[in-house]
């Protein structure tokens, strides 16, 4: 398995906790609430730069506000990457 897959499956792994915290009704928003800063640490720590921490902000904020843990942060982030990369590698190549 390379990379590419390893943290694609870590990414969707990360969005999969986040988003357990509907299996718990009223007691789940609590577990947002530690859930938050540890989610948005490791995304900037996944992804750094200025995405890491554009992403960060914004999935600390998702994983707080109730109702919103269905967006799979870390997943999007990565098909962005994922794709950004490609393009980049595209116009590198000689035609």
């Amino acid at each position: 398995m390379n990379k590419q897959q390893t943290s694609l499956l870590f990414c969707i792994v990360m969005d999969a906790v986040g988003y357990a915290s509907y299996a718990i009704p009223v007691l789940g928003e609590f577990g947002d609430i530690v859930w938050a800063p540890v989610s948005a640490l490791v995304f900037y720590r996944m992804f750094g730069g200025w995405k890491g921490a554009f992403g960060a902000t914004f999935n600390f904020i998702e994983e707080l506000l109730p109702g919103l843990d269905f967006i799979p942060s870390f997943t999007i982030m990565w098909v962005w990457n994922y794709f950004s990369a490609r393009k980049t590698n595209a116009a590198i190549k000689p035609a």
